[in-house]
């Protein structure tokens, strides 16, 4: 293979990869287990410390059922390394997260931050996860005035309707 061509396939990896992190955080935000299942292999495992270790469909599904108890959440992911070795690659991704729930009668926000280490594979057509561990590295829980959330978490939110099917891509 050409060195170009070698170069664009990494590039077009690396775009795929990010394309998947980025329908990771929609899964956890719009609670969208179906969506989130795609983020992991069939055989893909997580890692999330003492919160949560087993397979990336049972971490899925631990993560919507959890978050289903809360008002709403928001996860970002930034400052992605990703190196790419033929049909494999390797990733660092910081993840900001903020869950807004209630506690005693008090609305809370957990704010916390970390990394997805993440090892992926091309199998299928796509770029998926077959192992991530989940690094914290800080969080805190402050209480704040009860407030409304006009986001949705489920597949009414108008980003639906406005990304049709790219919403799934």
């Amino acid at each position: 293979m050409s060195d170009e061509m070698s170069v664009l396939r990494d590039l077009i990896a690396e775009r795929d990869i990010r394309r998947v992190l980025v329908r990771y955080c929609r899964s956890m935000d719009r609670i969208d287990a179906s969506l989130g299942y795609t983020v992991w292999h069939e055989d893909g495992l997580a890692d999330y410390g003492r919160f949560f270790k087993g397979t990336g469909r049972g971490f899925i599904d631990w993560v919507c059922d959890l978050h289903r108890t809360m008002d709403a959440q928001s996860h970002q992911i930034t400052n992605t390394l990703i190196s790419i070795c033929g049909p494999t690659a390797v990733s660092e991704s910081y993840v900001a997260v903020s869950l807004l729930y209630r506690s005693d009668g008090a609305q809370l926000l957990m704010s916390g931050s970390g990394r997805y280490l993440d090892n992926w594979s091309f199998r299928n057509d796509r770029w998926a996860i077959d192992e991530r561990v989940y690094v914290h590295d800080i969080a805190h829980t402050r209480r704040v005035e009860p407030m409304d959330v006009w986001g949705l978490r489920d597949g009414s939110d108008r980003s639906y309707a406005t990304l049709g099917a790219l919403g799934r891509a």
